[in-house]
């Protein structure tokens, strides 16, 4: 198997009034691939990010960047990486295609570059070149800040709540250039607590909660695997509460008293079903209506961090 894009291992960070911010975190990316890392705010997704990108010394622990030791050797390391970092942090008075050909500069790259043309294009941008940043609007200039981190041809790019406080036109159009970048080889690690990002855009998912890593998976895997499903009947008479007698299936009450809900697991050989509508027949409760839903990511995450709170 080749050598993974990015391996994190062991990485700990405590700061000097005492407070730990990662707790000993293994985590393995590997090349092409679109990672989600989950987290509350303050689960400490930026912290790591910022570790691996060199802004933020860990305590303990390695991180390889494509081959190089990101501590060792920080420049090729930070060479392979961009980053859009969740705050803006550009020259104002500068153009758009400065801003970008300075970035690209920066890292030894020719100035003038068809491939600059093409990533403002990607990013719609491209008319807007000649624009000061503080003409834009707030959707424009994040597209800047993409535009810089990708400016110098990186191999993994990390986007920090890219689409926090963005408009959903924005988001969309995030979500197709991240899939055009991994087509083209580009490893893409995303810290998001929009599930629905996740959900969209990740290959596999990490969730993070106070420092710790709790899980990594296959998205799909994931879901299959954790992922509760709701059964609910819409009864012909509504009901004041929960008949007795049903306990074992703790089912609830919710349409003003006209849907009995059920939550089961999927992945049992007894989900409960079939004897319980037994038992509801013999309790002479008529349904008109039954339906089966899958849980969400967002279903996963709230019980994984509720559980390891």
């Amino acid at each position: 198997m080749p050598e993974p894009i990015l391996a994190v291992t062991g990485v700990s960070k405590t700061y000097k009034g005492g407070f730990t911010a990662l707790h000993d975190l293994d985590l393995t990316i590997h090349k092409g691939e679109i990672f989600a890392l989950l987290g509350p705010n303050g689960a400490g997704k930026t912290t790591l990010i910022s570790i691996i990108c060199g802004i933020v010394t860990p305590s303990t622990g390695t991180i390889r960047v494509a081959g190089h030791d990101a501590l060792t050797d920080y420049k090729a390391a930070r060479s392979r990486i961009g980053l859009v970092p969740q705050e803006l942090s550009v020259d104002m008075f500068e153009t758009v295609l400065a801003t970008v050909t300075f970035s690209r500069r920066l890292f030894g790259r020719s100035g003038h570059s068809a491939y600059i043309e093409q990533v403002l294009r990607d990013l719609s941008l491209w008319d807007k070149r000649h624009a000061k940043i503080m003409e834009l609007s707030g959707g424009m200039k994040r597209r800047v800040l993409i535009a810089k981190a990708l400016a110098h041809e990186p191999e993994i790019l990390f986007l920090d709540e890219p689409t926090a406080g963005v408009d959903v036109a924005l988001r969309r159009d995030m979500w197709k250039l991240v899939h055009r970048l991994r087509e083209r080889g580009t490893t893409v690690i995303l810290t998001t607590h929009y599930i629905e990002e996740a959900e969209e855009m990740a290959d596999r998912v990490g969730v993070i909660n106070k420092g710790k890593l709790l899980l990594v998976d296959e998205k799909t895997a994931l879901m299959q695997k954790l992922g509760k499903r709701e059964l609910e009947l819409t009864v012909v008479e509504p009901l004041d509460a929960v008949p007795d007698g049903l306990e074992r299936w703790q089912l609830s009450l919710a349409n003003e008293g006209k849907t009995l809900r059920y939550v089961f697991d999927s992945t049992e050989e007894d989900t409960g079903i079939p004897s319980l509508l037994s038992a509801l027949a013999d309790r002479h409760i008529a349904f008109k209506d039954l339906e089966t839903s899958k849980s969400s990511l967002e279903d996963i995450f709230v019980e994984l961090v509720g559980e390891r709170a």
